[in-house]
């Protein structure tokens, strides 16, 4: 489900969904892509190659590593490439823990989700877990166990900085 689809994808699951013995009622998971940093700043730093990330994937040329922030700065989208990522640009969640927690708080309120899967991607892998690491205390501060599930992707280190496996067509 693509970001800016997923109340339309939610509302239709819903309205298909049929109880089985395995599950008796819809259960909802929505993914974010977030970065989260010390503040909103060093968030959006870490986050600038996402664009370019993004866009070497949907033109078919195939996931390059994730852009360290300098290179990214150095080499900015097109207004034409812009576009083919703005969605992906526009719905990802970059910022302070609390600036990404209120706005994944919005998230699960909006789509009614039981649990959200949140996905980091940056250049550097310690910049992954460290994000991960922030967001999980502002969520537990903010007794996120009372709300929905959060469940944390963080890519393995890879030796050649794909977040991809060697085995990736």
């Amino acid at each position: 489900v693509s970001p800016g689809t997923v109340l339309e994808a939610v509302a239709a699951y819903r309205e298909a969904f049929r109880p089985s013995e395995r599950l008796r009622a819809p259960y909802v998971m929505v993914s974010a892509d977030v970065v989260v940093a010390e503040d909103d700043a060093r968030a959006r730093d870490l986050a600038a190659g996402y664009g370019t990330w993004v866009h070497s994937i949907r033109t078919g040329a195939g996931a390059i590593p994730f852009p360290d922030p300098a290179t990214a700065g150095a080499h900015p989208l097109s207004e034409k490439e812009r576009a083919l990522v703005a969605d992906r640009l526009a719905t990802r969640f970059v910022g302070a823990p609390g600036t990404v927690a209120e706005r994944l708080e919005a998230l699960q309120r909006v789509t009614g989700a039981d649990e959200l899967l949140v996905t980091t991607i940056t250049h550097r892998h310690e910049d992954r877990v460290a994000s991960q690491a922030l967001l999980a205390e502002e969520w537990a501060a903010r007794g996120g166990s009372r709300g929905p599930a959060v469940t944390a992707r963080v890519e393995p280190r890879r030796p050649d900085r794909s977040p991809f496996p060697r085995s990736w067509p």
